[in-house]
């Protein structure tokens, strides 16, 4: 089994880490024997001399005290356990804590979590959240938005010539639009026309033209809009012709 020391030797890049950074490198550490067979781990283990004694003697305080919180982060997140054949203070990796395997894994479950998949739309599930896990987030912001737009047209039966803000347009017109609900106000429809070609403007075009670089949690906040507007979509078709 590696030492932790080996995975991070820098003892200021270690104290730098947020608890979930730091947990992927423990948990790393923990599935490092190289074998899928249960093992039990105490978590005196980490805080103990042995751990930190390859780091300056000044910072081991600071050190444990973040294995501590990095800790409490993978229990949290179900990656160990309480090892139920023991009396107290021993763990084990669960099955989610030995998919992972290492840091890389744990920060792509992190950010994976970071867009709650059951919010989501089954369309929204099918192609936009595999793009997300795989890191792709400008693909995955103009996926989302693309689903809108096709869907906007299957529902309305617009064509495929009828497409961008263009498309928005004629869907939810104020007087005309087939998608446009007849129970709100003049103000909330012009509103929701706004809305949708704001949409198209500023999160499905300019991806075609140039890189915009979305940040995870950048790319969570657009994908989550778009889920909302497509399911504006998917209630428009009742909303459109209720009295």
């Amino acid at each position: 089994m590696q030492s932790i020391h080996t995975l991070l030797p820098n003892h200021e890049t270690l104290l730098e880490l947020e608890p979930e950074e730091l947990a992927g490198i423990i948990l790393e550490y923990l599935n490092s024997g190289g074998t899928k067979k249960r093992r039990m781990f105490s978590r005196s283990n980490l805080t103990s001399g042995a751990a930190l004694r390859d780091y300056p003697h000044e910072s081991e305080s600071e050190i444990r005290y973040a294995f501590a919180e990095a800790w409490i982060w993978l229990e949290n997140q179900g990656l160990v356990a309480p090892d139920p054949s023991q009396n107290g203070g021993w763990f084990f990796i669960t099955r989610r804590g030995l998919k992972l395997e290492n840091a890389t894994g744990v920060e792509a479950y992190r950010k994976a979590n970071l867009l709650p998949k059951e919010l989501l739309h089954p369309t929204m599930v099918d192609k936009v959240w595999p793009l997300f896990l795989r890191g792709t987030y400008d693909t995955a912001v103009f996926q989302a938005f693309k689903e809108v737009e096709v869907t906007v047209r299957e529902t309305g039966g617009y064509t495929k010539e009828d497409r961008d803000a263009r498309l928005m347009e004629k869907a939810f017109h104020p007087d005309t639009g087939k998608l446009t609900d007849v129970n709100q106000t003049e103000d909330e429809k012009k509103a929701t026309l706004a809305l949708f070609t704001s949409a198209m403007g500023l999160y499905k075009n300019p991806p075609c033209h140039r890189n915009i670089n979305f940040t995870a949690e950048e790319a969570v906040e657009a994908i989550i809009f778009a889920n909302h507007l497509f399911k504006i979509v998917d209630s428009s078709t009742s909303a459109s012709t209720t009295p």
